[in-house]
């Protein structure tokens, strides 16, 4: 999902001027791409079910269509990161595995209550998790990048939210006060799932702090969730609502 003004990660490292024949002849690396493709598989499957279930919330028939077309977006995007997963002789589904539970957790207690709510979730939500991953990107061999940040395109859910959430807001002016305290918590949520993933899978942290990633280190993970918190502030400046 496209953010008002994306993060920009460090400087590419050795890994990333590689193409996946050759990176991948580091098992480590190879063990992280596939975890790194598995969570991003299944968020994808889960944002295809979440637009389609928000659907049902849209207050006319325009807006409906609008969320479905999305919605087949996101299933496209789940599409490209099944067939790469199978094409590196990984099963897709034991890929994704992992992070069904966390992931479901996230959206089960950050289950919108109404449209709006529905929308500003999307908008917050899926952009943090897309600027974590563009971040993550920068450290990826050139193969398996191109194919993440296709998959991280904005299914143009961001303009669509903006302008809905803007006008909601223009006409009932309180709605402010609660949709700014409903993205403050999904930040704080979205941001401690995220740290728990990453705990939990020896690959992906160890891509993260450096070993496989060369140059990556534990004060680098402090400043992109830094750069990360930024940009969240400048979304929320962009749907009207204070960070």
């Amino acid at each position: 999902m496209e953010t008002p003004d994306e993060t920009t990660a460090p400087a590419s490292t050795a890994i990333a001027a590689q193409d996946w024949a050759t990176a991948s002849g580091d098992p480590r690396y190879r063990a992280a791409v596939i975890d790194l493709l598995g969570a991003l598989a299944y968020g994808e499957l889960a944002a295809f079910e979440r637009l389609a279930e928000d659907a049902k919330l849209a207050p006319t028939l325009s807006d409906k269509a609008e969320l479905a077309a999305m919605a087949t977006a996101e299933f496209h995007h789940f599409a490209q990161l099944r067939d790469r997963l199978s094409a590196v002789d990984a099963e897709p589904t034991a890929a994704m595995e992992p992070f069904a539970t966390p992931l479901d957790d996230f959206h089960r207690q950050t289950a919108p209550s109404d449209w709006l709510e529905g929308l500003v979730k999307a908008y917050v939500g899926d952009s943090i998790a897309s600027d974590f991953y563009r971040e993550v990107a920068a450290r990826l061999d050139s193969d398996t990048r191109e194919l993440v940040l296709s998959v991280l395109d904005d299914t143009g859910h961001a303009s669509f939210a903006v302008e809905k959430v803007r006008a909601a807001i223009e006409a009932e002016p309180r709605v402010g006060g609660r949709l700014a305290l409903w993205a403050r918590r999904l930040m704080g949520e979205a941001l401690s799932q995220a740290q728990r993933v990453v705990a939990d899978r020896d690959a992906l942290s160890t891509m993260l702090v450096g070993g496989v990633a060369d140059g990556f280190d534990l004060a680098e993970v402090g400043r992109m969730f830094t750069r990360i918190t930024e940009a969240h502030t400048k979304r929320m400046a962009a749907l009207g609502l204070a960070a």
